[in-house]
């Protein structure tokens, strides 16, 4: 099947758009799951949709802004699809399906941990409409009905693609750690293929969030983010203030467990930022030192929570772009695991790094459309497997239903 993803995460800075030829079936079903990329773009949001997103971040917005922003956002991920499969030569006809993350509006921890309830908006009919292709969308509140935390979904396309092979990089036993690296930190955890354990899987914390925060004030809001880490690169790290924010009670909290910007919001950034002017820091300083939190809080959930050694580290996001963080992550994770551990790029698995996340909604489409689990149990904390979205039919439905989808499948 011909599958196009859609991933706006939390940092809000583009739409990412995968378009992937899927075939097989994961086991038991089949003899494994083979992705091919056709095409790739991240394409920005438009100004007044971005500052829509921001808003209702922040909780600003009546009932009906939310629901006019649901069509809204829906037109320009429709739009996006349409313009990266005209520039890639990919007719939409060729389009099977169409899986859509949407944009997270808010994300409901409870203080126990649970999450309670989740909300993406980017209405699937809309895209459905527009393109004709059936989109499925609104693929985490299957997991939280099941009691999972509706995240991390790219576990799925960890375990089904990126198992290690045994000695990974001479460690015995050594485990993959498949870290994405966005508005919020993310990580599974592989064993490898000779071992029968399950994978673990959960958010470390921040990712660019706060990065992108401190970036934005250094600059006097000339920069959305720390572009090549610049700025961190010319500040020092005040240690006694990443000891103290590491005292987070998240990064302490076992999993499974989530979080996003409804924690690691504006307001916990302002209190920082105090704090490091108290302290003397200079506006560089302060985004030296939330690229070290971001570091450290990945490090120090591997040496907390790891289910076995760390061979690798694979890291996908947009936080491989930052020099300076990735820089600290080599160094936190030899102070926190105390040796040297291999950090490359998802590239160096056959799946660029910036396409991983669309195509995981990608790949959830697909399962989705076969009638098969999305979610990995182990890694959300789900009390069962579930088939993850809802299908909103496009022109190509019938057919879809007829030719691509046998009941030999079921």
């Amino acid at each position: 099947m011909r599958v196009a993803g859609l991933m706006s995460g939390t940092s809000a800075d583009g739409i990412d758009v995968a378009i992937a030829d899927i075939t097989g079936l994961p086991r038991p079903y089949g003899e494994g799951v083979q992705i091919e990329l056709l095409a790739f773009a991240t394409l920005p949001w438009p100004e007044a949709e971005r500052a829509l997103i921001f808003d209702l971040f922040a909780g600003q917005g009546t009932p009906a802004d939310l629901c006019r922003a649901n069509f809204r956002l829906a037109e320009v991920f429709a739009d996006a699809v349409q313009r990266v499969a005209a520039s890639a030569g990919v007719s939409l006809s060729s389009l099977d399906l169409i899986g859509s993350h949407g944009q997270t509006i808010w994300h409901d921890v409870a203080a126990d941990g649970r999450v309670t309830s989740t909300l993406q908006i980017g209405e699937p009919a809309v895209i459905a409409a527009r393109t004709g292709v059936t989109t499925i969308g609104d693929f985490r509140v299957a997991d939280v009905a099941v009691g999972g935390q509706g995240a991390p979904l790219v576990s799925i396309f960890d375990w089904l693609l990126l198992r290690p092979p045994p000695r990974l990089h001479g460690v015995e036993g050594g485990w993959r750690a498949v870290q994405n690296i966005g508005g919020i930190g993310n990580v599974t955890f592989l064993p490898p293929v000779d071992l029968d354990a399950a994978p673990l899987a959960f958010d470390t914390g921040p990712g660019n969030v706060l990065i992108d925060w401190a970036a934005r004030f250094a600059s006097g809001g000339e920069l959305t983010y720390d572009q090549d880490g610049a700025l961190a690169s010319r500040g020092r790290v005040v240690e006694p203030l990443l000891t103290q924010w590491l005292a987070h009670p998240y990064f302490r909290q076992p999993p499974p467990k989530t979080t996003g910007r409804e924690l690691f919001s504006v307001h916990l950034a302002e209190t920082m930022r105090a704090e490091a002017k108290a302290m003397g820091a200079s506006p560089a300083d302060f985004v030296a030192t939330v690229t070290a939190l971001t570091a450290a809080s990945i490090a120090d959930a591997y040496a907390r929570f790891a289910p076995g050694p760390i061979a690798e580290v694979v890291v996908a996001g947009g936080g491989v772009h930052n020099p300076a963080l990735m820089a600290a992550l080599h160094t936190q994770l030899a102070a926190r695991l105390g040796r040297n551990v291999a950090v490359v790029p998802h590239d160096a698995l056959g799946f660029p790094a910036d396409a991983k996340e669309a195509l995981t909604f990608a790949l959830l489409a697909y399962l989705c459309a076969h009638g098969l689990p999305g979610n990995v149990p182990p890694c959300t904390g789900a009390k069962e497997a579930a088939v993850l979205g809802k299908i909103a039919p496009g022109k190509n439905y019938r057919g879809l239903l007829e030719v691509r989808l046998p009941a030999a499948h079921f």
